[in-house]
């Protein structure tokens, strides 16, 4: 293959490579990673030490008004955006954004994405989505404070509350370009995997990530038109005083403020449509990963490739028909509350599949305690724990009794922090050496590991505790009430976990990027793994391989009776052992 010459702005910046494009997304949602997790170290200093000025000069940096001390209106401020820029900005930018574009036409043997101009656009609409969201820090009235689901009228009326002035625009403007490019993204995916695969390479041939892949960005398309459409009439409320989720007759001193005969319920279809299947979108890609890495560290077979894929398949199939278990207290009626209780707790079938099979593959395997390995088997675990506490949030009469308390908080970062983004560690432990031609540290991985293990559940298992005491979630002060002040203790004790759990992040960015430079990995296959991607260089060039591949087998074939080695590539011909 002769070599492609590009210059600087072409191959950094303006880049159709599939391969950049994923690294630009990574490193971007890696500096929103920081940005996210300095918001919540905000939120439990206040919980920790509520109305307490904040360490390192903090406070008086953002409260020089008011003597260092956080704000009520700041602190309203900080869920919302917290929550905001971890699942937009971080959890699925770097899912489908970053892993997507660089592992997808690696693993199914093609040159590139089927659209490198649409995947660049993919990228480029992230950055005004990015201007948008940093804004509104310094937007009048502040950031958005209406949560991050952004119910109207809080989020509608400037009037009605606190921090919904110019930032919660911005923020509208924010999740609609991120809607843009995951679904410009998504469209590229699924035309990729369908169109492009490699000679030999059927679907059931396909690994799992790719599976998982490929079924998430069907999901893309059919979900995020919704979310697109919902945050522009929202915007079309807030700046041309239309009526669609305005409702009438809010009065405010005495002042009615809002006359838009709309239906505030109407926001919440529309937004928990797009948002409830994108909680899978935040952790099938990352199932699938974990998938592939407990294959190779295991030495085996994935137990139940095809159970595999379509338990994957069902979960976001039964995604689709389960978001009003969101609107439990919305006044809904009793038959429909059931009909979405029971789609909810079926969902939990696959998912129960998924864990079998992955703990079945482990079982008498040839275990390697890699980095990746055991950030995979930390992914399982926790994800059993944020699985299992969401059947019971499935059943409308417990969830009218612990809705809106910390055991939703417990759950729902038991699911996407201990599960996704520690299957996301595990995923860039595993593809660094292809993505960058260099091995991390295992050593800093394993005490990175160990230590983020360990502080994670510090900081969300005992939530679940705080929740059936009744402690609400978003209050800046709970301590007001007098049945929950005996809880300081157990919330100072989150923070400080939290707190170190912030700090063992910086074993992580060091691993990482001291690791940029240096002397190449002259293999190209270090895990001794079996999909397509290994077989070229790494990093790959241009074209990503030195000839088309061309599959005989499946993804995972390992430890294959007569075989000198216990792993035999996709590309490895058949043998007299095949038959």
């Amino acid at each position: 293959m002769s070599e492609h010459r590009q210059s600087f702005w072409t191959h950094y910046v303006f880049s159709t490579d599939h391969k950049m494009i994923g690294r630009q997304f990574l490193f971007t949602s890696m500096v929103f990673l920081l940005l996210g997790g300095a918001l919540a170290m905000a939120i439990r200093w206040q919980l920790g030490w509520p109305w307490q000025e904040m360490p390192f000069g903090l406070g008086q940096a953002l409260f020089p008004e008011n003597a260092g001390q956080m704000t009520p209106e700041f602190y309203t401020m900080l869920p919302t955006m917290h929550a905001t820029i971890m699942i937009f900005f971080v959890i699925i930018p770097v899912l489908t954004g970053a892993f997507g574009n660089f592992l997808i036409p690696l693993m199914i043997g093609a040159d590139d994405m089927a659209f490198p101009r649409l995947n660049m656009y993919s990228y480029w609409f992230m950055w005004p989505a990015m201007f948008c969201i940093l804004a509104g820090f310094w937007a009048e009235g502040g950031a958005a404070a209406a949560g991050w689901t952004s119910y109207p009228p809080l989020s509608t009326i400037p009037e009605a509350a606190p921090g919904s002035g110019a930032g919660q625009t911005y923020w509208l403007l924010a999740v609609t370009f991120v809607g843009l490019s995951s679904l410009l993204g998504s469209i590229n995916y699924v035309t990729t995997i369908v169109t492009m695969r490699a000679k030999g390479l059927g679907f059931l041939r396909m690994p799992l990530t790719v599976w998982a892949l490929f079924i998430t960005a069907i999901l893309q398309v059919f979900a995020l038109p919704i979310l697109t459409a919902a945050g522009l009439l929202q915007i079309m409320d807030r700046t041309l005083s239309t009526g669609f989720f305005n409702p009438v007759g809010i009065e405010v001193n005495g002042v009615v403020i809002a006359t838009g005969g709309g239906q505030p319920l109407m926001w919440q279809h529309l937004f928990w449509f797009y948002s409830h299947p994108a909680v899978y979108v935040m952790v099938l890609p990352a199932m699938g990963m974990v998938s592939d890495i407990l294959s190779t560290f295991s030495r085996k077979p994935i137990f139940g490739y095809k159970p595999m894929v379509y338990s994957i398949a069902a979960i976001s199939g039964l995604g689709f028909i389960v978001w009003g278990h969101h609107m439990f207290m919305s006044g809904m009626n009793p038959a429909l509350g059931m009909a979405f209780m029971t789609s909810t707790m079926f969902i939990a079938m696959p998912s129960a599949v998924k864990v079998f099979n992955w703990l079945a593959t482990l079982w008498r395997g040839n275990l390697h305690f890699t980095s990746p390995m055991l950030y995979a088997m930390g992914f399982v675990s926790m994800f059993i724990i944020g699985g299992l506490s969401g059947i019971f949030m499935a059943a409308t009469p417990v969830d009218v009794f612990i809705h809106d308390t910390y055991i939703i908080v417990a759950h729902f970062h038991y699911v996407v922090f201990g599960g996704t983004l520690i299957g996301v560690f595990g995923a860039i432990y595993y593809w660094y050496p292809k993505m960058f031609g260099r091995m991390m540290s295992e050593k800093l991985g394993r005490i990175h590991f160990a230590l983020t293990f360990i502080f994670t559940n510090c900081v969300f298992y005992p939530m679940h505790v705080l929740g059936h005491a009744g402690m609400p979630r978003r209050y800046a002060d709970p301590y007001h009430f007098e049945s929950f002040k005996d809880l300081l203790g157990m919330n100072q004790f989150i923070s400080i976990s939290a707190f170190l759990l912030g700090a063992a992040q910086l074993i992580f960015i060091w691993n990482f990027f001291s690791h940029l430079r240096g002397p190449k990995d002259d293999d190209p296959n270090p895990w001794k793994a079996n999909t397509l991607e290994w077989t070229a260089p790494s990093p790959p060039p241009h074209g990503n391989f030195l000839e088309p591949p061309v599959v005989h087998r499946g993804a995972y074939e390992f430890s294959v009776p007569g075989m000198d080695e216990d792993y035999l590539l996709q590309t490895a011909p058949p043998t007299d052992e095949d038959g």
